[in-house]
């Protein structure tokens, strides 16, 4: 059984154990108790250390939302999330090793690490999971290009600075390919989707990860989400390689129970 499939086998842990904040998109309020934001010297917050992001699973964009109470589906993605839940999303782009892209890479199950590169104005964010895969962010003052002007990738093409004297790190992103949900169950997005994410650290234990989705191609308005991500001290990232033995393509069958792909014979 590979990573991917035991951790579907495990959701219902993994939500119970979600702390409250990061399934309903509320920010997480800092107590004296707790480790304080570790800086840089210029006053911007240091989000790395001496270990991880420990990333819980997002599985349902509609309980992290801010400001409002329901996704702004255009009917047909409305249409394709209903056919998604009804076909249990078997067809799941990141079950087939391909990256999460987008704000799913903060809710995916594996844990990440954010290092701030001063020396050539970037910022760099590993992911041990959803492919073995990184997204660079340009800390440099260029502005955001046209959607129009960027290769379309699955992490698209970011751009970033500080606010709020150094404690929020703003990232703004477009150029998306349309090869990713937006979410595991089946929230989908087009080529026309931009993000502003913000990232925050109220304290040394907590990210507060929000991000706002605009996709005039796949929903009425802008909408919002928001979560909390646990900082494990002390541990370290390890190899994990999605591609290797995913049984869930070998096994995969279409609605007429039929294989996925097809089986070709080795000579």
């Amino acid at each position: 059984m590979n990573k991917f499939i035991a951790t579907l086998a495990a959701a219902g842990a993994v939500l119970a154990a979600l702390p409250a904040a990061a399934q309903n998109g509320a920010a997480h309020e800092p107590h004296a108790s707790e480790p304080p934001t570790p800086r840089f010297p210029d006053g911007t917050v240091d989000f790395g250390g001496d270990g991880i992001w420990d990333q819980p699973w997002i599985t349902d964009f509609g309980r992290q939302l801010v400001g409002s109470d329901e996704i702004p589906f255009l009917p047909w993605t409305k249409a394709m999330y209903d056919y998604n839940k009804s076909t249990n999303v078997a067809y799941d782009p990141q079950g087939f090793c391909l990256p999460p892209g987008g704000p799913r890479s903060m809710g995916t199950p594996y844990p990440s690490e954010i290092i701030q590169d001063f020396a050539h104005d970037r910022i760099i964010i590993i992911f041990e999971g959803g492919a073995h895969v990184w997204r660079e962010i340009h800390m440099d003052g260029r502005p955001l290009p046209n959607r129009e002007d960027v290769n379309p990738t699955y992490f698209g093409y970011s751009v970033g600075h500080y606010e709020d004297d150094g404690s929020t790190l703003v990232v703004e992103t477009t150029g998306f390919n349309e090869k990713t949900w937006l979410n595991f169950n089946g929230t989908m997005h087009t080529d026309e989707l931009s993000t502003t994410e913000r990232f925050s650290r109220p304290n040394r234990d907590t990210l507060h990860y929000e991000a706002t989705i605009d996709d005039p191609g796949a929903y009425t308005e802008p909408w919002t989400i928001a979560w909390d991500v646990p900082w494990a001290e002390g541990l370290e990232l390890a190899e994990y390689i999605c591609q290797e033995n995913n049984k869930f393509l070998i096994d995969l069958v279409d609605e007429l129970g039929n294989p996925f792909f097809k089986k070709v014979p080795v000579e």
